[in-house]
């Protein structure tokens, strides 16, 4: 399985301690080297700076399609335009990103989209995590993670939990 990652889940998932998930659902992610260049930026000092360029199961590749890359960053941050593109290069099976331009852009394309919630439940459903709630709060809490009351209920009822 081919799987594509933006920024936004790796950063969410290693703040919160859970970036291991992406490993256990998925094997191993490819990112852009423009995210790479983000998450590690001299200067950053989240814990995804430290944790991403130590891991043998996250892989970092250029998207060669400089055109689409160009055309994409016309509506999206770079490393959303060089996720995309280089999502369509691999045909990848799974695109990880949350922006929500960034994720319309991507079905455009013809791209199967998760973000940070949809992985939280594929975790439940896998048996890699007991419970979403604590996870999701934990996003809320420490980075700022925005999400509407009903799409927060609607996560934890996805998954038998309740608020």
């Amino acid at each position: 399985m081919i799987v594509v990652s933006n920024t936004s889940p790796i950063f969410y998932l290693s703040t919160i301690g859970h970036l291991d998930l992406l490993r256990q659902l998925y094997d191993e992610i490819v990112i852009p080297t423009t995210v790479f260049n983000e998450i590690t930026n001299v200067g950053n000092t989240d814990a995804s700076a430290r944790i991403v360029p130590t891991l043998s199961w996250i892989k970092t590749q250029s998207a060669t399609d400089q055109e689409l890359v160009n055309t994409l960053r016309a509506e999206l941050d770079p490393g959303e335009a060089e996720a995309i593109a280089l999502a369509v290069e691999l045909n990848a099976d799974r695109l990880l990103m949350d922006e929500r331009l960034g994720r319309a852009a991507a079905m455009r394309a013809g791209l199967q989209v998760t973000g940070v919630l949809g992985i939280l439940i594929a975790a439940k459903r896998n048996n890699l995590i007991q419970e979403v709630k604590p996870l999701l709060d934990a996003l809320i809490e420490q980075v700022g993670f925005w999400i509407d009351a009903r799409l927060y209920a609607e996560v934890l009822q996805a998954v038998g939990e309740s608020a």
